[in-house]
């Protein structure tokens, strides 16, 4: 029998080559691009990303407790506290908690705690951005019951801490109110200005008055702690600390008894009281009504009441002592200077007085209708004769007595430290007229101009700088409120007047008080005074109520306090309304100046 022989197995040899040299290739390509884009990504993390990451990992791990710097204490003159610090509870968070799951469990409780939506809050937090290393303020100037609660849930209430706040505090409420202003929290958008200059989310800054004049000064820098935290957000050790600086205090010029004393001659009447010294332009007190109290801006949130008090329609924000109205006659002190100086005039001058004057067909009334026969300058001042003061505008003409109010600081703010507040008032003149008017200057609008009317507008405080000049020999000075030991020739300017010029000027505004229009201050309870009243044309809506005016200082024989009182709308006249406004003050002021030098004054 045949044995079969194994068929023996073929093996199919692969004779393909072509390909295989790309495959290494590809291998090598695949390879380094793989490793070419970890190191570019690794170099975009460390090199473009490290610095945020690292701040990432930072804010994890290391915190920023701040500390409020204290404002400066602001006092008077005499080193009265006007402006000082009262302590209050804060609640902050840190800006990446509304982030965390427990999120959803803090900001329901917080906005009924706080009463402050959870969108407000969750803003604040946006704002500073969740890398942020530092604790952000969402509440300030908590209750007892709010404390109370705050406590009672903290173990639900992660990452929300307590602290001590420095918050503005006005001892004397609304008395000061437009002298030192208020402080708050910065808007949005004054955040956006003032970060360059390290102000930051959370921080106060002054929003009028001399918190906002003097920020600078006030505001003092922030300090805090560099605190190192476990994962839980514990703290471990403190790294590092710098010291809050607290900010200078501030002496203002301010008589806090004087002023204490105007607020109460104004009382509920609109307008505003301005006292200065007249040799060298120190702002003794400066009242305005009406007013606010400022201490309600140290709260978290202002309630409608306290909105109302300050967005009324009368405006008790607006600072009237720094508000532009017509002087009235209280001008004739321009007009007589402006004729004297001119040349057109001598001291000798007399001239008829009328019941009226018809000048380019325009008929110029006399306030008592009927004239009071040949005056000079210091008769007409007396008796505030309209019509002989006409035809001293007449004469000199519009030019020159333009250029004599613009001397007396018109039509310009005073360089009084609240640039903001201070209106320029304004003087009209040729090319004002034909802008607004289109119509050129007339005989008329000279006349009108004469006695404070017109176009006319100055504030209370030029007003006041206006007396100063007679009451010191011809210097125009400047207002200001921050106290120095400057001589008085630093605050003050030359209007080069002739001797005679200031003579009649001041015999005449003694004479307004002895024997004219402003007797009310012929009194045995102050000295000697000089001054002189204005009554304003004004209309409210459809009624007339003129604005009454009186500007005096005293001693007459060489004046140490000038004082102007001004009643918005008050429908009377200087001599009746203003007038008795600057007796009280000066009874109050002399009195406590020389004690028993003068009768006291009879008790109403």
């Amino acid at each position: 029998m045949a044995l079969l022989q194994p068929t023996p197995i073929s093996v199919k040899k692969d004779t393909r080559t072509v390909g295989r040299s790309f495959q290494s290739l590809f291998l090598i390509i695949f390879t380094l691009s793989m490793t070419t884009g970890i190191a570019i990504r690794l170099a975009y993390l460390q090199i473009v990303e490290g610095p945020k990451l690292r701040q990432r990992a930072e804010a994890n791990r290391i915190r920023i407790i701040p500390k409020q710097p204290e404002r400066g204490n602001i006092f008077d003159r005499k080193g009265k506290l006007l402006a000082s610090t009262r302590y209050s509870r804060s609640v902050y968070l840190w800006p990446m908690a509304h982030t965390k799951r427990s999120w959803s469990i803090v900001a329901p409780r917080l906005e009924k705690i706080l009463g402050i939506p959870q969108e407000e809050i969750e803003k604040k937090l946006e704002e500073a951005g969740a890398n942020s290393s530092s604790l952000i303020r969402i509440a300030r100037d908590l209750n007892e019951a709010q404390i109370t609660a705050l406590k009672e849930y903290e173990n639900e209430l992660q990452n929300v801490e307590i602290h001590t706040d420095a918050v503005r505090y006005y001892p004397h409420g609304k008395e000061l109110a437009h002298v030192l202003g208020y402080t708050r929290e910065l808007t949005p958008e004054q955040l956006k200005q003032k970060k360059e200059e390290g102000y930051q989310l959370g921080d106060v800054i002054g929003q009028m008055g001399a918190e906002k004049a003097y920020e600078k000064m006030l505001r003092g820098e922030w300090g805090g702690q560099q605190v190192e935290v476990d994962g839980a957000g514990r703290p471990l050790r403190v790294l590092g600390e710098k010291q809050a600086k607290a900010g200078k205090d501030l002496h203002l010029t301010i008589d806090l008894d004087l002023q204490k004393a105007a607020a109460k001659a104004l009382g509920d009447r609109d307008g505003a009281i301005v006292a200065i010294d007249p040799k060298n332009g120190a702002v003794l007190a400066m009242v305005s009504h009406p007013t606010f109290d400022p201490n309600i801006f140290s709260k978290q949130k202002l309630s409608q009441k306290d909105w109302e008090m300050v967005q009324g329609a009368d405006h008790p924000l607006v600072n009237r002592a720094l508000s532009a109205f017509p002087p009235a006659s209280t001008f004739k002190i321009v007009t007589t200077t402006a004729g004297l100086e001119s040349g057109k005039f001598s001291p000798s001058t007399v001239l008829q007085t009328y019941g009226s004057l018809t000048i380019g067909g325009t008929r110029f009334g006399e306030w008592n209708h009927a004239g009071f026969g040949p005056l000079g300058f210091v008769g007409a001042m007396q008796w505030s004769s309209d019509t002989f003061f006409y035809q001293i505008g007449r004469g000199v003409g519009g030019p020159t007595l333009i250029e004599w109010t613009r001397k007396y600081g018109f039509g310009k703010k005073t360089g009084f430290e609240f640039v903001n507040e201070e209106a320029k008032g304004l003087v009209p003149d040729e090319t004002w007229k034909q802008k607004v008017w289109k119509m050129p200057w007339t005989v008329g609008d000279s006349i009108n101009m004469s006695i404070g009317q017109g176009a006319l507008q100055t504030t209370p405080l030029q007003v006041a700088v206006m007396f100063a000049v007679p009451a010191n020999g011809g210097y125009r000075v400047q207002p200001h409120l921050l106290k120095d030991n400057e001589q008085a020739k630093s605050w003050r300017e030359s209007l080069n007047m002739k001797p005679t010029t200031v003579k009649i000027l001041r015999d005449g505004l003694r004479k307004v008080v002895s024997e004219g229009t402003g007797k009310a201050l012929n009194q045995p309870t102050i000295p000697t005074v000089a001054g002189k009243s204005g009554t304003a044309e004004a209309w409210k809506g459809r009624v007339k109520q003129n604005h009454a005016w009186f500007g005096a200082y005293a001693p007459a024989d060489k004046p140490e306090l000038v004082i102007v009182a001004f009643a918005e709308h008050s429908g009377g006249g200087g001599g009746s309304v203003a007038a008795p406004m600057i007796l009280k003050i000066m009874e109050d002021y002399f009195q406590r100046q020389s004690p028993g030098k003068y009768e006291k004054p009879k008790t109403e």
